[in-house]
């Protein structure tokens, strides 16, 4: 599970996903759970198809919440829970897909036998476009919508680095640790991701190669 990452600026996400200056107010560059930050969806107005910038709560408010301030964590979602988790089924099903933009996110590594925090880049210099869903919930009692969104996550178990991230379950073999990984997309995929059949995102929904990955302690990372 990701609990952190770092969103680009106002200017890198334009430049980067083609949408106009319309974000609604600028965001901290480091992003935790239940705060705001920038995603990138099929534009709600446009009759053909085009992206729109949003900023968001990072953390899903379904729907059938009384409030938006939830109990439980919905800032990750398991993408093999979609269509049958009620926090997260009608979203999937709608299609309300969106990219997550990231400069980096960070993981725990628990090897050492302490959480030593690993910083994740892509090798190529490039922003991360994670996968999500978002949704609008409104306010019964004052009509008040409000944005927000989850970032998905899929098993990483056979992934030579990402099986190494979070603590361990010692009670369970290697091979079924349910370890997750966030689920990268390439930049030639995001159309489909944002505005194809439930299907053809499905099939999107995959562990990126570790070759594309740089990934060392924070502290190293930062140097």
């Amino acid at each position: 599970m990701c609990n952190r990452y770092v969103a680009p600026n106002e200017a890198d996400m334009e430049r980067l996903f083609h949408v106009g200056a319309r974000n609604p107010f600028p965001w901290k560059p480091h992003v935790f759970p239940r705060a705001a930050g920038p995603f990138i969806r099929r534009a709600r107005d446009d009759m053909g198809y085009a992206r729109e910038l949003v900023v968001g709560q990072w953390g899903l408010v379904p729907w059938f919440a009384k409030t938006a301030k939830l109990t439980y964590s919905t800032n990750n979602a398991r993408s093999e829970e979609l269509s049958e988790k009620a926090t997260f089924r009608d979203p999937w099903k709608r299609g309300q897909r969106c990219i997550i933009p990231a400069l980096s996110f960070d993981e725990p590594n628990w090897e050492t036998g302490r959480n030593v925090w690993w910083t994740f880049r892509r090798a190529d210099g490039a922003p991360w476009g994670l996968a999500g869903l978002w949704n609008t919930w409104t306010d019964k009692s004052t009509g008040e919508r409000m944005e927000s969104y989850t970032m998905l996550t899929i098993n990483a178990d056979q992934h030579p680095l990402m099986r190494r991230m979070h603590k361990p379950d010692n009670k369970l073999p290697p091979d079924q640790q349910d370890k997750r990984s966030v689920v990268p997309l390439e930049q030639v995929d995001w159309d489909c991701w944002l505005a194809g059949t439930v299907e053809e995102a499905r099939s999107l929904l995959r562990l990126a190669p570790v070759e594309i990955f740089m990934a060392a302690p924070a502290e190293e990372s930062a140097l």
